[in-house]
């Protein structure tokens, strides 16, 4: 039975995906829906990863603190290293000054 709702919810998974590649052949002109499909990306890795940013560390004071250290940086146009770096480091503190309170 398991290999059943296996199967079809592969199915699914296929057709969500091949199916707009099949039927849409031609160049999408319209600017609103190129506007639009570009950004579904980021809005995804958004949905994604906002929540686990705010449940990965001990408090929910610390993650606060690393996602600003994260956007500051960003904001800053560091590079993708030193964003994550600082943000780590800002957790680190963080969660070192409310072990002391």
């Amino acid at each position: 039975m398991i290999y059943a709702y296996i199967f079809v919810m592969a199915g699914v998974t296929y057709l969500i995906r091949m199916l707009p590649l099949t039927l849409i052949q031609k160049k999408i002109s319209n600017v609103y829906i190129r506007s639009f499909l570009y950004y579904v990306p980021y809005a995804c890795l958004t949905a994604m990863t906002f929540p686990a940013i705010l449940y990965a560390t001990a408090s929910p004071i610390s993650a606060f603190a690393g996602l600003a250290a994260a956007i500051f940086f960003a904001m800053k146009e560091k590079s993708l290293v030193m964003v994550a770096c600082f943000s780590c480091i800002g957790v680190f503190i963080t969660e070192r000054i409310l072990e002391l309170i």
